[in-house]
């Protein structure tokens, strides 16, 4: 079993900054992927940006050149910096960690995710 803590979420204004943590736990032998989702209501959850073993990013084309993921490997954490935020970035973010136990047992776990509001 893997645990996900999120945190940083919150209400900000458009152009503003806000950086997003997540900080995972349990049976993690590696990291495959560590990315960020969000999800608005009556829309499908949609991936905004991602972090994979070998350290390559990839993001949604809506964030590029505003928001940045990293990872901590030391405190097993991924990071979302969101800057020049938009009234359209509001969404609840999750954060999302492909993971392999020792066992071999491969985990894709969810965190229980935090809302993002950016007002115009």
């Amino acid at each position: 079993q893997v645990q996900l803590v999120e945190s940083g979420g919150g209400l900000v204004q458009a152009g503003g900054s806000l950086r997003l943590s997540c900080a995972a736990s349990g049976s993690i032998f590696r990291f495959n992927a560590m990315g960020w989702y969000r999800q608005v209501p009556g829309k499908q959850r949609e991936l905004v940006a991602r972090i994979i073993s070998g350290g390559s990013t990839n993001y949604d084309d809506s964030v590029k050149g505003r928001f940045t993921i990293s990872r901590d490997n030391g405190k097993n954490t991924v990071h979302l910096q969101m800057s020049s935020l938009k009234p359209e970035d509001t969404a609840v973010y999750y954060c999302n960690v492909q993971s392999t136990a020792v066992s071999g047992l491969e985990y894709d776990s969810w965190g229980q995710g935090t809302q993002v509001t950016v007002s115009s």
